[in-house]
């Protein structure tokens, strides 16, 4: 269980934080960082069992019919990644508390971190590449709030858009290769996954699965050809860039890498897509970042480098480089979480990011200077630091490999960008602390508070003992971290300041040398630079995105264009057109089943419900008189229901008729009367013959089905275990509320955005033109003499509290007889909507004390808890349980936890349908303002009959 504790433990700080949204700020830290320490606290309790080889693990099932268990895995990869996610982001707690601005309140910034942060643990801990899906997209839509945390600034919601775009992208093409993967290995758990990587590569679905794949994990981890959304997502706030862009989010893809390397690796096709997108990414990134003049872009860049270059480690598919991988992983969390935290303290107190106005800062702030110059000299890869160590592994490991049977391509290429980034470091250090001072800051920079500098000068610190203790500190980590990635037992991690004079010195050299020089010649190399003039990525992202969007916008408006004739017609001819291929290709046989006899009322029932169809047809353009023949067919169905023995679908078939009738009515008092001729003959004549077609289609299935006798039908298994494990004797009720809750849960959602699809609909319709035309027809539309007769209203009020107790009795036999929520929240909405009607809106509004839109989501809500809460007692999803229950007076009687998933289907009914009266309702009212509200229950008031009697 400690498992499960650590995984919640970032979200339920987050739900803290939320709750206390306008607290006090050191309070609103203390949250977050309790959290955060406490989750790191379990993660070193759990620490030395798994560094000694073994590997914790949680499972508990829930949805089994689809693979998805709830499985927790902290081997020693996790457990190193699991330790950046929460050592890091401590430290940035810290650090947002004294950078983000004094008077606002950080507790929703705070709560997104941790939203993120559960989520990035949540990759790392998966067990099961489903589960691991959803932590995976939970990361794309917490980094998009948190990189449009300024969304007063087009930048942010501009980088904000491009990230999910690019992120949310990749997450579809990952979610097709994870299902590929699971197919082939014969589960979604890891550890299948993992002991079946000869099955998988041996698969003919294997290069697809590999390259969705590797899709995810590129456009995660920014490589080339989308690497181009990290540097816009830098219009975050600083401790968003330092978190998610350095140490956690950009780096899950190269996790994902690491994590299915032993069931992915090893094939001539993942040694060249991957290694050969490192490399281009690595040298890309490094040559855009030595001429950019932002700080934080500057940074996104060589990010985007060292990423490529981890790729390439992870492509190279051999133990010993993915031993050098998760070395280089570490150190540039470490030192890259730094330097972000670095500039955005020259930004904090200089008040510029460009490095064109920045310069000799090291004499004005000491401290701030030596963090930053070490941590850069680390990201450059300067002895004796932590990022020097694992560059010369990395340039190691490139000098022995081959590409296509060029042994100098890979070690020319990591050798590129290796020395462009050391240009860009020696760029960072001499340009912002190094160089001559300049008077052209915003500001008069000064080191910070130590609340500031503090976290940043913790990992630079950490950087110098890693590069000169290396063995001690970090061998422990890396070898479990290795054995749990390959799958096989760690090569031998020996790290030294000094091999002697071997092939990764000799391009280390090279590589300071050639950086030296860069600076040296930066104004030059720009002014080549700035001279060839390459397109810019994000110009083509968003010409690309502006001809995709123009695409569909055509493609949409073709087959959307507002006719639903159309749509109609395209649906039934499709539907046609496919029945009819698949009779030509499968063939048709007549069922055997005997068939009985019509009696004469069913004769009767079917020709009254042609010759409504038929009126329907004929009166069209009368609305209400339609409306009526359309009444009659739905009360005919009911009466079929009735006779087929269906008493639960009569009674919702009569609600809803009742229902949806009246509140047509209420539109077709805002239409004129007699709409204008739809369609011609033709038209007509072939939407008739569509219909027929569709119509007799359906017909022709229907008799197909049911002059077969049913093979092993799911209505048994219903039959059977209605009152065993639901506890109801109402098969159709214990179906809605248990066997098939979740598709009840659905339906719900979808009743609730319906309504509120209404309302957003009817809202502004009383603005513009069609206000306009609105307040033109209502000004001449007729009025009864007597719009609240008195009858009606006397017996509306007598018939509401007979009508509640009907919905309620309704309500509560449902589990065992004919009724249930949707019912009942159909009769309760229809007792209702007679107050409206009897004695008009004004009168009714006026004496509502609840609001819908609370009501709809409240039903979801408890529906969705009463379905989550069976996964706590270890039951499947949306379950139920039942007991029998004895009180005196009372006697014995049944609760079932099916009853509280029935309140939220009625709240969310009643709440929809009320809330679609309400706007049909009251639309008339706001576009005719001027007049008078009637707010009088009656037309005729009793007290004046009184007065006029005495």
């Amino acid at each position: 269980m400690l498992l499960v504790l650590l995984a919640f433990l970032p979200f339920f700080g987050a739900a803290c934080l939320l709750a206390q949204r306008n607290g006090e700020r050191n309070w609103q830290t203390g949250i977050a960082l309790t959290s955060t320490l406490t989750a790191l606290a379990l993660l070193l309790m759990l620490a030395p069992t798994v560094l000694d080889g073994a590997v914790s693990v949680f499972r508990v099932a829930w949805v089994p019919s689809l693979g998805l268990d709830f499985s927790l895995r902290l081997d020693g990869l996790a457990l190193l990644f699991a330790g950046l996610i929460l050592g890091i982001g401590a430290l940035i707690i810290v650090y947002a508390r004294f950078y983000m601005p004094a008077d606002e309140p950080i507790g929703y910034f705070l709560a997104l971190l941790l939203l993120f942060q559960g989520a990035m643990l949540g990759i790392a801990l998966s067990g099961n590449v489903l589960l691991l899906l959803i932590f995976w997209e939970l990361t794309s839509l917490s980094s998009f709030l948190l990189i449009g945390y300024s969304n007063h600034k087009a930048e942010g919601r501009q980088g904000a858009r491009m990230a999910l775009a690019i992120t949310g992208g990749g997450g579809v093409a990952l979610i097709g290769g994870l299902l590929l993967l699971g197919q082939i290995a014969g589960s979604y758990e890891l550890a299948d996954i993992l002991a079946s990587g000869d099955a998988i590569r041996a698969s003919e679905l294997y290069p697809v699965a590999l390259v969705l794949i590797l899709l995810g994990c590129f456009t995660k981890s920014a490589q080339f050809p989308f690497h181009f959304w990290l540097p816009h997502a830098m219009a975050a706030p600083t401790p968003v860039s330092a978190y998610l862009h350095s140490a956690t989010m950009v780096k899950a893809g190269v996790f994902l890498l690491a994590r299915l390397w032993p069931a992915l690796s090893g094939t001539e096709l993942w040694f060249y897509l991957v290694t050969t997108t490192g490399l281009i990414t690595a040298v890309i990134g490094a040559v855009i970042a030595l001429f950019r003049y932002d700080l934080k872009a500057i940074l996104a860049y060589s990010t985007i480098s060292h990423l490529g270059l981890l790729t390439m480690l992870f492509g190279f598919g051999t133990p010993a480089a993915v031993m050098v991988g998760v070395f280089h992983l570490l150190n540039h969390a470490i030192f890259k979480a730094a330097l972000f935290m670095n500039a955005g303290i020259v930004d904090h107190e200089a008040g510029t990011r460009d490095v064109r106005l920045l310069g000799g800062l090291a004499g004005l702030m000491p401290i701030t200077a030596t963090v930053g110059i070490i941590a850069a000299a680390s990201m450059g890869g300067l002895p004796p630091f932590g990022g020097f160590l694992s560059k010369e592994m990395m340039l190691e490991e490139a000098a022995h490999t081959a590409w296509g049977g060029w042994f100098w391509a890979v070690p020319l290429v990591a050798l590129l960008a290796a020395t462009f980034s050391m240009a860009y470091s020696f760029r960072y250090i001499f340009h912002v602390y190094l160089g001559s001072r300049r008077d052209s800051c915003p500001a008069k920079p000064h080191d910070p508070s130590f609340g500031m500098w503090a976290p940043s000068a913790l990992l630079v610190a950490l950087t110098v003992l890693v590069g000169l203790f290396p063995t001690t500190l970090t061998a422990r980590f890396i070898a479990p971290a290795v054995a749990a990635a390959t799958g096989m037992s760690a090569p031998v991690f020996h790290p030294k300041l000094w091999h002697g004079l071997t092939p990764a010195l000799v391009m280390s050299i090279v590589a300071i040398l050639g950086g030296a020089f860069a600076l040296w010649r930066h104004g030059w190399l720009q002014r080549i630079w700035d001279a060839i003039g390459l397109p810019e990525a994000k110009r083509l992202f968003d010409q690309g995105i502006e001809l995709f969007v123009e695409s569909t916008r055509k493609l949409s408006g073709f087959v959307h264009n507002g006719s639903l004739q159309r749509q109609l017609a395209w649906l039934f001819l499709v539907s046609v057109v496919l029945g009819i291929e698949a009779i030509r290709i499968g063939g048709y046989a007549p069922g055997a089943r005997e068939t009985i006899p019509a009696p004469p009322v069913a004769v009767v029932a079917w020709v009254l419900l042609l010759a409504g169809v038929a009126a329907v047809v004929k009166a069209q353009r009368q609305r209400y008189l339609t409306l009526i023949y359309i009444s009659v067919i739905g009360l005919v169905v009911s009466l079929a229901f009735i006779y087929l023995s269906a008493p639960d679908l009569a009674l919702t078939q009569i609600s809803v008729e009742v229902m949806t009738i009246l509140l047509l009515l209420l539109a077709l008092n805002l239409l004129p009367k007699t709409p204008r001729r739809i369609s011609s003959n033709a038209r007509r004549l072939r939407d008739g013959l569509l219909g027929i077609a569709g119509g007799g289609a359906a017909g022709w299935v229907a008799w197909a089905v049911m002059t077969r006798p049913p093979n092993d039908p799911i209505s048994s298994y219903h039959w059977e275990r209605s009152y065993a494990a639901g506890g109801g004797t109402n098969v159709v009720n214990v179906t809605l509320v248990d066997f098939r809750a979740f598709d009840t849960f659905g339906e719900i959602t979808v009743l609730g955005i319906a309504a509120l699809t209404i309302f957003a609909l009817l809202q502004p319709a009383t603005r513009g033109p069609s206000g306009q035309r609105l307040r033109q027809w209502i000004a001449v539309m007729p009025h009864s003499p007597e719009r609240h007769p008195m009858m009606f209203a006397v017996a509306a009020r007598l018939l509401l509290p007979l009508a509640m107790m009907v919905g309620l009795y309704i309500f509560l036999r449902g589990h065992n007889m004919p009724g249930g929520g949707f019912i009942a929240g159909l009769v309760i909405s229809i007792a209702l909507l007679m107050q409206y009607m009897a004695s008009g809106f004004e009168w009714a509004d006026n004496r509502r004390r609840i609001d819908e839109h609370p009501v709809i989501g409240l039903g979801v809500i408890i529906a969705a808890l009463t379905g989550l809460g069976s996964l706590a007692f270890g039951a499947p999803l949306f379950s139920s349980a039942y007991g029998y229950f004895t009180l005196p007076l009372i006697g014995k009687f049944e609760l079932t936890t099916a009853m509280l998933f029935d309140i939220g289907v009625a709240m969310t009914v009643f709440g929809a349908v009320m809330l679609a009266l309400a706007e049909l309702s009251h639309i008339a009212q706001r576009a005719h303002k001027e007049g008078p509200c009637d707010d009088s229950p009656m037309d005729i008031d009793p007290a004046r009959m009184l007065e006029g009697g005495r």
